[in-house]
């Protein structure tokens, strides 16, 4: 079986963190976001991966070569010279996706959730029609483009784009299952599979929707990779509770990389995943963060709902909260307050930010 994963795209709502490495390497739960991905689809037994790359094809296929034999799957990188949208790669990959008659995988690369493969492939050939989508059910729907779908068998009857009024709270979960067939209806040029390909195939009864079971979150911008980073964490609670750190000062669902340093009296937790090669120091509260590799969180700082980037120093008894993002090797000096932060990468900070702003 084959995958096409779309990994285009500048990743401008990850930044300051995607300014210095394309969105689907930056690490999510201690592994490249894109890992997730990989992983789950090889267990699916897919053999063959395409990873459809408008931006940065260099470092991704620098990282794929090592993950090839680490995984023992094929991964090829399918460029494109002037972005395609959300089709159109489908179209540049034809020849790999249409080798056979075997169904094909398709998903957004900034998705995190339990990644249902096997359900997704019994269930579309169940149906024996082109496509499946998995959707989730959202609490604010009006946010989304809505599925409306015969809750019998699944078949898709149409989509509403951003629903001022209450029609369903299921939406795309950006993950999809495609007999070959489905390739005659797109041209290789820029074509959104949402709004042009998913009506069509709808008015031809073509198209089936399957509920994803378990947490789903979309964590391309930092508010929603910390809100799915604590998913992600009751997850492994659930399934791996042994990845999960135990200890003195650790509070609920912590991940913590082997190779990291942690002073004495800490607290760490709730929702914490710290990297490699991470140094903290003596009496650091850290709530709800994600620490990259290599940073330096000094004595007493206090941090909450923040992003750390590579290699960044926080100073001592500084207080950072509101979702402040640290691009990487940013250092803050002693004693500062940064409040909704988000600040590029290689700058020093010297005085508070009180409010939300970003710091060029």
């Amino acid at each position: 079986m084959k995958a096409l994963i779309l990994v285009g795209g500048y990743g401008t709502r990850l930044r300051p963190l995607t300014l210095s490495i394309p969105k689907p390497l930056v690490e999510f739960g201690n592994k490249p976001m894109l890992f997730h991905q990989l992983e789950a689809l090889v267990a699916a037994g897919v053999k063959h991966i395409v990873l459809a790359v408008s931006y940065r094809a260099e470092q991704m296929e620098k990282e794929m070569e090592s993950l090839q034999t680490q995984l023992n799957v094929k991964i090829s990188i399918s460029l494109e010279n002037e972005p395609l949208g959300t089709a159109g790669p489908l179209a540049l990959a034809r020849d790999i996706l249409s080798q056979d008659d075997d169904p094909f995988f398709v998903l957004n690369s900034d998705i995190i959730c339990d990644f249902p493969f096997k359900d997704m492939l019994l269930f579309h050939r169940h149906h024996g029609r082109e496509g499946t989508i998995v959707v989730t059910k959202v609490d604010e729907p009006s946010k989304y483009g809505v599925v409306i779908y015969n809750p019998e068998d699944g078949q898709i009857q149409k989509f509403v784009e951003k629903p001022q009024e209450y029609v369903s709270n299921k939406i795309n979960a950006g993950m999809y299952i495609f007999s070959p067939s489905m390739l005659k209806r797109i041209k290789l040029q820029p074509t959104s599979i949402e709004k042009e390909v998913f009506p069509q195939m709808a008015e031809d009864k073509n198209l089936y929707a399957m509920e994803l079971q378990g947490f789903w979150m979309d964590v391309g911008q930092p508010k929603d990779f910390l809100t799915g980073m604590c998913m992600y964490l009751s997850s492994l609670k659930v399934k791996q509770p042994e990845k999960l750190h135990q200890g003195p000062g650790i509070v609920g669902n912590v991940l913590i990389d082997p190779s990291a340093k942690i002073g004495n009296n800490c607290r760490i937790g709730p929702n914490v995943t710290i990297g490699p090669n991470v140094v903290i120091e003596d009496g650091v509260c850290i709530k709800r963060c994600t620490v990259l590799k290599e940073a330096h969180i000094k004595s007493h700082s206090w941090l909450e709902s923040c992003i750390i980037g590579w290699k960044c120093v926080v100073g001592n008894w500084v207080r950072m909260e509101n979702v402040s993002v640290l691009g990487e090797d940013v250092i803050v000096k002693d004693e500062i307050y940064i409040n909704g932060g988000r600040i590029l990468p290689h700058k020093s900070i010297a005085e508070s930010v009180p409010d939300p702003q970003i710091i060029m």
